[in-house]
């Protein structure tokens, strides 16, 4: 009892210090441990890692990368790891760390997650032209995990498990972290630096990853894993457009595309009737999360919520504009041809650093946009999805998405788990699915009080990204900067879905934050 004591008390403790210092952390510890024992508790100094989660810092291989301006980095690899001793699946549960000449015991971490449409992923190599590649280059350690997906499946007699259904993605990627931390003392990287890293479902993996820190929601299923007893909080996450919200991103997508209904996406009027009533739901939801503008306060409400997302596209497009980017004159974006600012009500709120890129410069000013024309454009360069976007299976004949998967069963099947969805196929919400739900949601976990969410964030969604609607990024930016986190958030001009672009921003922001 004394251990499992310590830990609680140890955990409890880190969770109100998140910047404690590694060497602060095990004064701490030992500190908990010695009032324990003077107590009369175990004499057991701390509990010791299972011999299967042990990192042999003699197990590495020397491998280098090259990366596309020429500049090679050797590194030490250690891969095939498994992070959890009741191991499911081999193929996934495994994660691979790599170490550049010259980190040390207080690199920051990144740990990139390749997951995707909430496929399955196995551990992977650093890549040249991504993140994991660059981090190397910065001297970062870095850790890419495989982790299950709604795909992966094993043969189990003669019946196919899928293994991945669920949170079992999630679960995966925090026991990975887990291993980081158990390991700290012994192995390169300072765990108090982990940045997730990942792109649409992997950035919403990388988002759960820095909302859920030591939540105890997942724990009992992290303990049947046999994941390490350990800490899963991370101190930054970066989330490229990440498929977030899912229970609620339908109304979003569609309240946000309706005006392309009867233009460039032509909706059938039974699907259009479909994006009508999720689209008149959303003014609650929007309501709901009493947001407030991080620029001067103000209650966002439905009443402004199209001049505030206005104002990312607007910023988006000025500092495109600023770097020398011809914009056509008839997609809906609104010039001002003076020497001088204009003034106006719809600039960008300050999302951190990255704020100051968007600073107005003399020249050709970017004052407005006319939102129809400009999501009738987007619409037209990348087919929108039908409704409802996530959550589609049996919604007038539509097959399930990959959504629809994830919340399915071992057996392979899938599910409706959406209010709306539910609701029209007929389908119970059960206590079971209701809670999986909740557990693949971020949005829950920024004011747990009994989780740890990371300090900083950085967040991006393509100008011209169609997968998911603005809303879901730009709430979620929002309410975690209400919550008093560090954000940088921007919607990066014309980019399409995809991830790890503009290295040069995002790693300018990881040093500023790192130390």
């Amino acid at each position: 009892m004394g251990m499992i004591f310590l830990y609680i008390c140890t955990t409890y403790i880190h969770n109100r210090i998140t910047t404690m210092t590694k060497t602060n952390l095990l004064l701490l510890t030992t500190a908990v441990a010695a009032i324990l024992t003077g107590c009369g508790s175990s004499s057991s100094p701390v509990a010791e890692i299972d011999p299967a989660l042990q990192f042999n810092p003699d197990g590495g291989v020397m491998k280098s990368i090259t990366l596309p301006g020429g500049q090679t980095i050797n590194y030490q690899a250690y891969e095939g790891i498994f992070y959890v001793t009741n191991v499911e699946d081999s193929t996934y549960q495994t994660l691979n760390i790599y170490v550049p000449e010259g980190a040390d015991s207080n690199s920051p971490i990144l740990l990139r997650t390749y997951a995707g449409g909430y496929m399955a992923s196995t551990a992977k190599a650093p890549a040249a032209t991504d993140a994991s590649g660059r981090a190397l280059a910065e001297g970062m350690v870095v850790c890419i995990p495989g982790s299950r997906g709604w795909n992966s499946c094993i043969r189990n007699d003669s019946n196919t498990v899928y293994t991945g259904r669920g949170a079992s993605s999630i679960l995966d990627l925090k026991a990975a972290i887990r291993y980081l931390h158990a390991n700290d003392d012994v192995m390169p990287g300072n765990a108090d630096r982990i940045f997730t890293d990942g792109t649409s479902a992997g950035g919403a993996m990388s988002a759960l990853m820095g909302a859920t820190g030591n939540s105890p929601d997942y724990l009992p299923y992290l303990e049947a894993m046999g994941a390490a007893n350990a800490r899963d909080d991370v101190y930054a996450a970066i989330c490229y457009c990440p498929m977030l919200d899912l229970d609620n991103a339908d109304m979003g997508y569609e309240w946000l595309y309706a005006c392309t209904n009867d233009k460039v996406r032509a909706l059938s009027p039974e699907l259009k009737k479909v994006s009508e009533e999720l689209a008149a739901a959303f003014p609650d939801y929007l309501n709901s999360l009493n947001l407030t503008n991080p620029k001067d306060g103000t209650p966002i409400t439905i009443d402004n919520y199209t001049d505030y997302v206005k104002s990312f596209i607007i910023a988006s497009a000025q500092r495109a504009r600023n770097e020398g980017c011809d914009i056509p004159d008839d997609i809906g974006i609104i010039n001002n041809n003076s020497e001088s600012a204009p003034e106006s009500g719809r600039e960008a709120p300050m999302f951190g650093p990255g704020g100051v890129m968007f600073a107005r410069q003399p020249g050709e000013f970017i004052i407005d946009v006319d939102l129809d024309v400009y999501l009738n454009y987007v619409a037209s360069t990348i087919k929108l999805k039908n409704p409802p976007a996530f959550d589609p299976a049996g919604i007038e004949g539509q097959n399930p998405s990959p959504e629809n998967l994830v919340f399915g069963d071992a057996t392979g099947s899938f599910t409706n788990y959406s209010k709306y969805s539910t609701a029209a196929n007929g389908v119970e919400i059960s206590d079971e699915l209701a809670a999986t739900v909740h557990m693949m949601n971020p949005m829950y976990y920024i004011e747990d009080e009994q989780s740890v969410t990371a300090q900083h964030w950085y967040i991006r969604h393509g100008a011209r990204d169609r997968d998911g609607s603005f809303c879901t990024p730009i709430n979620f930016a929002t309410k975690l900067d209400n919550a008093g986190y560090n954000v940088d958030f921007a919607l990066p001009w014309n980019r399409p879905h995809s991830g790890d672009y503009n290295l040069d921003d995002l790693f300018r922001w990881i040093h500023s934050v790192a130390d």
